[in-house]
């Protein structure tokens, strides 16, 4: 059944939380600060901030075409308030003014300028610049003001995902540490592990890497278990949280470790089932066989606003599994260069759930306290006052919050 999207202006609802007694315990472990949260937060009882929601952009079974996205990854905003969605299955960039009415969409599918197969971030440098990033192509595509003569970076040395302008000039990307984890048939020696955060030049080049693997017994459950979501503060340092450990990291800039945070959950994170992964060579090639390792999830992803609190994603409870959704994704080579598809399995229909909230820590660490959602979350970001979840993977929607201080 088709469904006419509805963009909610004004403020239509709000949003609070409980909290008890806030405590934290600190300790120093090999020069690093180690932050021991306890349930509550530092906030306790008194909530100092809430949630207003602005408005709803996007479904994925909207008749406007011009709001119906298909996997939505990621948002940026310029100087003016105007919202940049990435339309990521789409190929496309949608464009929406500060009051939430369509501009202009640019981009689509292909290997040519302003050209996409399935670009996974967007950001603003410094200087006002559109940066969009295609992973599949290995290409940073660079926008002016102006919107004229885009500039391209290849990084065809470069495995990575997720990208964020730095404010100094450069990015921060996340390195896919899956396939350098592992050798391949007939090496003598293990590959080196591989780091998580890399940081890239203008031109693309990698000028530091750092991020070490969290060692969980094997190499395939290693890299499973060190998954994370990062964002920058105003300092352009990075803020990281892992989606299957019970950790929330801040870096400085040039890669050192300032702290690590913690806070109880309402499940473990220990490993249920290890993974398992074999390369055999056959035909003159190499055939793989996997299988994942089986963890609970803690982290959906993380933001940072501008007083350097981190917003994360997490869990309340693990989804049902009439709740669970798949995503499935198909990369094929040809003459006219790479496609891919993608497709989403499950009950896409369900849009409700209890199982998330957020979690507000401060610069430090210190866990201040968390937001119950009502709907499911796959990204998120922050952009001045707004606070904007993206429900990507079931109703292809854009959630815009105004952060109200109190």
């Amino acid at each position: 059944m088709k469904r006419i999207v509805v963009l909610m202006l004004g403020l239509v609802g709000m949003l609070t939380w409980p909290a008890d007694s806030p405590a934290q315990k600190i300790e120093t472990v090999n020069g690093v600060k180690l932050v021991h949260n306890e349930k509550g937060g530092l906030w306790g009882k008194t909530p100092k901030i809430a949630l207003e929601l602005v408005r709803k952009i996007g479904d994925v079974d909207a008749e406007d075409e011009t709001v119906a996205f298909n996997q939505p990854g990621d948002i940026a905003v310029d100087a003016k308030g105007n919202i940049y969605i990435l339309d990521s299955a789409n190929a496309r960039v949608q464009k929406f003014g500060p009051d939430g009415k369509f501009l202009a969409t640019f981009g689509r599918k292909g290997q040519g300028p302003g050209e996409f197969v399935m670009p996974d971030s967007l950001d603003f440098t410094a200087d006002g610049r559109l940066v969009i990033f295609d992973p599949f192509q290995r290409r940073i595509q660079i926008n002016p003001p102006d919107g004229k003569d885009p500039k391209m970076i290849s990084l065809t040395e470069q495995q990575v995902s997720k990208l964020r302008a730095l404010r100094q000039g450069g990015y921060v990307v996340k390195g896919r540490t899956f396939a350098a984890s592992f050798g391949m048939p007939g090496e003598k020696e293990k590959p080196a592990p591989p780091k998580l955060l890399k940081i890239l030049d203008a031109e693309g080049k990698v000028v530091r890497e750092f991020g070490d693997l969290i060692d969980l017994g094997d190499p395939m459950t290693s890299v499973y278990g060190s998954s994370l979501a990062f964002d920058l503060n105003a300092q352009d340092e990075i803020i990281a949280a892992y989606q299957y450990q019970n950790r929330v990291e801040k870096y400085s800039k040039d890669g050192k470790l300032l702290w690590r945070a913690d806070r109880p959950l309402n499940y473990a994170v220990e490993v249920k089932a290890k993974g398992e992964m074999n390369t055999q060579s056959r035909g003159g090639g190499v055939s793989v066989s996997m299988k994942a390792p089986q963890m609970n999830t803690c982290t959906r992803g993380v933001a940072v606003d501008g007083k350097g609190r981190a917003w994360v994603v997490t869990y309340n409870r693990q989804l049902k599994k009439e709740e669970e959704v798949r995503t499935s994704m198909t990369s094929m080579m040809g003459g006219g260069g790479q496609a891919v598809s993608s497709k989403v399995e499950g009950d896409t229909d369900l849009r409700t759930t209890d199982a998330l909230k957020l979690e507000i820590f401060d610069p430090e660490g210190v866990f201040l306290g968390e937001i119950p959602l009502t709907h499911f979350v796959d990204f998120i970001r922050v952009q001045g006052n707004d606070l904007f979840l993206i429900d990507s993977q079931r109703g292809a929607t854009v959630y815009q919050y105004r952060i109200v201080e109190k």
